[in-house]
């Protein structure tokens, strides 16, 4: 578990009365109906700190990370993050942030070297110095060189997770987000990257937000949890914070405690 504390007092993340709505209708002629995907969230991430966010499916958790990255507008709240607003800066922080999801895009007919040095190109990177760093990074997270070439449609899911966080540290950023870029990978896939995202906050200072269904992956890289439940920030604190505010020895426990709420099988075992 993670006990080290972030030595940067500066805000990367400050989020605050955070809402987004879905209007959809049932049928052609059905009325228009709301589902409130986040319910006023707030919460901050200091510089150089991981912040968890743990929820079961539903719960908000892509949302918000699709908010924090650009892709969706919300409807009320303020988002600062390294010093622009939402969304009048949004130009700049999409070039000081990376973004890994669940399921990364690809132009899975090219291989990584392609793919990468596509994405350099829009980043405005100089191919050779982008083609070393994914190299080296892809090395870290346990792909082999050999492989780099391959087309990724033939490679395995961790593997194309390995190319998506290559693909969003290509230009170094500060912020890193994170939508449970572990889920559905084998074990050891799911070490390197857990390895890797360790030591590239402890070598780079970068502030990462994390969302995950692993209680086990919360604990080892978080400095501090937030409990996501119907679209509401319903607790945070470090792991042992909230195991003791809810009275119980794991943080699975303490989630169904404070959240009312449990994670099905299919989500623990993704």
């Amino acid at each position: 578990m993670l006990t080290l504390e972030p030595t940067k007092t500066q805000l990367a993340i400050e989020v605050s009365n955070l809402k987004k709505v879905f209007r959809k209708r049932d049928g052609l002629r059905a009325p228009l109906r709301e589902e409130w995907a986040l319910k006023g969230v707030s919460f901050q991430v200091r510089e150089g700190e991981t912040y968890g966010l743990l929820g079961p499916n539903g719960s908000g958790k892509s949302t918000l990370i699709r908010i924090l990255s650009t892709l969706l507008t919300p409807d009320g709240g303020t988002v600062r993050m390294l010093g622009h607003t939402l969304p009048e800066g949004e130009r700049e922080l999409r070039r000081k942030m990376g973004r890994v999801s669940v399921d990364a895009a690809f132009y899975k007919k090219l291989s990584p070297r392609e793919n990468l040095l596509y994405a350099a190109q829009l980043y405005g990177l100089e191919p050779r110095t982008a083609e070393k760093r994914a190299m080296q990074i892809l090395e870290q997270l346990g792909l082999e060189s050999r492989r780099f070439g391959d087309p990724i449609e033939e490679m395995s899911r961790g593997m194309q997770q390995k190319i998506a966080i290559a693909r969003a540290l290509l230009i170094n950023p500060p912020l890193l987000l994170l939508d449970e870029p572990t889920t559905g990978l084998d074990p050891k896939s799911r070490r390197d990257v857990q390895a890797f995202l360790e030591d590239l906050r402890a070598r780079e200072g970068t502030t990462i937000l994390l969302t995950t269904h692993d209680m086990a992956e919360a604990e080892r890289l978080s400095h501090r949890i937030g409990f996501l439940a119907h679209g509401r920030l319903v607790a945070e604190g470090t792991a042992n914070e909230l195991k003791q505010k809810a009275g119980t020895e794991s943080l699975e426990e303490a989630f169904i405690a404070l959240t009312g709420e449990a994670f099905d099988e299919e989500e623990l075992e993704r």
